[in-house]
């Protein structure tokens, strides 16, 4: 029982390691950001599904509050509709990638 517990122990650890490796790069996010743009690109557009509600600009955002909340949005802790669909379908590179894009931008 020791040595497996100490095996998951060591997995997990390996598994934190293998994420925190993860570095964003904004050149790579040149197609991953495509599909944001028609909402997160519009200054002042509002959304009608699945309420009424201003669209947050990302440009300047940090990071990291952009990696989190996509993967808030795929784990279904944040409720919406689209950005659920969109972040299940992104790989954690591409969260570090498209976070990092949006990051440098003004």
């Amino acid at each position: 029982m020791k040595k497996l517990l100490a095996f998951l122990a060591l997995a997990g650890i390996a598994n934190l390691a293998a994420a925190a490796d993860i570095v964003g790069n904004a050149k790579a996010a040149d197609n991953k950001v495509a599909m944001c743009i028609g909402c997160h690109g519009i200054p002042g557009y509002k959304s009608t599904f699945p309420e009424v509600y201003q669209v947050p600009m990302l440009g300047g955002q940090s990071a990291k509050y952009i990696e989190n909340a996509l993967k808030a949005y795929q784990k279904g802790e944040r409720n919406h509709p689209t950005m659920r669909g969109i972040a299940a379908s992104l790989s954690d590179q591409d969260m570090a990638d498209v976070a990092a894009y949006y990051a440098q931008q003004k």
